[in-house]
């Protein structure tokens, strides 16, 4: 099959669906098909080399950003535009700027929902009419929801099938204001007509999606999460000291601040025990992770915390190897969680939420520990007796490894993926 995938950049910083997409489309293409990865308003960040390379990004996000602030900035010459989208701009904006806050674009996010109906059309159609140019797909992939807009011109124009991942969209759409909230949600279940196929990344998600969207049943179907593991590995010696971890953004809905507080709770019962924590972070995180900071100060625990911040691929394994468990308490319904499978492919158990896709993965691969959601207290304590049993510390590390590197490969994703589209 010759198929598009259009993904969104972040610019800076990692994000698990960049992640996901660059693994999905190698081993697609390792699969034998024809895939052409499109990165969209930023940059993408990947570990490793991008299945896209140095693609040109498609809708910068600065044009579209301010042509939607201003309409003087729709009549700019294409010389300026070409400008604006040029990878270096793109990168220094997403350093300086949170492009990416809900708040700040809850209109934007409304009209890219709205696609042909929307301010943005004359962008989206531009985008439809270069990929035909390039050559007509068999299916056009889109990364997430929130680019379900562009499914009508797609169809419209290029006659082709849209296949649309699910990935988390609800946690961002349930932050805008009123009454983008509302607006949003309305103009995305508008394109589910023109979607042939909509992919959860679990079954929670596929249930809370097709709840959330008004979908019938075979409208959204499961495709799991996997990852090319090469890379991934236990590492040679079993950490000194027993060490709690972390690898997610360094933000509130993670559960970052749970994490903080249950460690404050159990340093004193183990005076031995580490806390690492790494992630990726923006200038909007400064602030939370000042404050998550000023409380591990205020405990004297500072010194037994270390903090990584935007970590390269052979950073973040090191890391995952220098711990004996990994904890990303999520205070919402995390679709999946990339970060619980890393972990296990480096033999770490885990201890997470009993909630959402967090429990389904933890339940999938049995390498982990589930506790009760957003409470301190009860992390706190699945951490304690985790660490103090190391023999079932072990083995549930070995069983989670076992399972990820064979359940939940980037080649069983990819087939699973294929498998859909070929039955378009």
């Amino acid at each position: 099959m010759k198929i598009v995938h259009l993904t969104p950049g972040t610019g800076n910083f990692h994000c698990g669906s960049c992640l996901r997409d660059n693994h999905l489309v190698k081993a697609l293409r390792a699969l034998g098909h024809d895939v052409t990865m499109v990165p969209l308003y930023l940059p993408l960040v990947t570990d490793g080399e991008p299945a896209s390379g140095e693609a040109a990004v498609q809708v910068g996000g600065i044009n579209l950003y301010l042509r939607q602030k201003l309409a003087i900035f729709r009549w700019l010459p294409r010389f300026l535009f070409r400008i604006l989208d040029a990878p270096g701009v793109l990168r220094a904006a997403a350093d300086r700027a949170s492009m990416t806050s809900a708040r700040e674009l809850g209109a934007m996010t409304v009209e890219t929902l709205r696609g042909q109906n929307g301010r943005q059309a004359e962008d989206w159609q531009r985008l439809v009419e270069w990929i035909g140019a390039e050559g007509k797909p068999d299916v056009v992939s889109l990364s997430n929801g929130l680019l379900s807009g562009l499914a009508p011109a797609i169809v419209d124009t290029l006659g082709v099938p849209v296949l649309c991942s699910l990935q988390g969209e609800d946690s961002f759409l349930d932050t805008l204001p009123e009454p983008y909230q509302t607006q949003a949600w309305e103009a995305f279940r508008s394109n589910n007509s023109k979607v042939a196929r909509y992919l959860a990344t679990s079954d929670y998600y596929r249930g809370e999606m097709q709840r959330r969207l008004g979908l019938e049943d075979g409208e959204i179907v499961t495709v799991r999460n996997g990852m090319d593991f090469a890379g991934y590995g236990v590492a040679a010696e079993r950490p000194g000291v027993p060490t709690i971890g972390y690898l997610a953004r360094l933000c509130a809905g993670k559960g970052l601040a749970t994490l903080v507080e249950a460690f404050v709770e159990l340093a004193p019962r183990m005076p031995e025990v580490r806390l690492a924590l790494g992630g990726t972070s923006t200038a909007a995180d400064g602030p939370f992770i000042a404050a998550q900071q000023a409380r591990l100060a205020r405990a004297g625990l500072a010194e037994r915390v270390s903090w990584q911040e935007n970590l390269s691929f052979a950073e973040k394994v090191s890391h995952l190897q220098s711990l004996s468990v990994l904890s990303v308490p999520a205070t919402y319904g995390e679709a999946f969680g990339l970060y619980v499978i890393e972990a296990l492919a480096c033999g770490v158990p885990v201890v997470e939420p009993d909630h959402a896709g967090l429990a389904e993965v933890v339940r999938a691969t049995g390498g982990g520990v589930l506790c009760a959601p957003g409470d301190a207290s009860a992390l706190a304590e699945a951490l304690e007796a985790l660490l103090r049993d190391e023999p079932r510390r072990m083995a549930l590390g070995e069983r989670g490894r076992a399972a990820v590197l064979t359940e939940f490969s980037a080649e069983r994703m990819a087939r699973d993926f294929a498998a859909v589209a070929e039955g378009l």
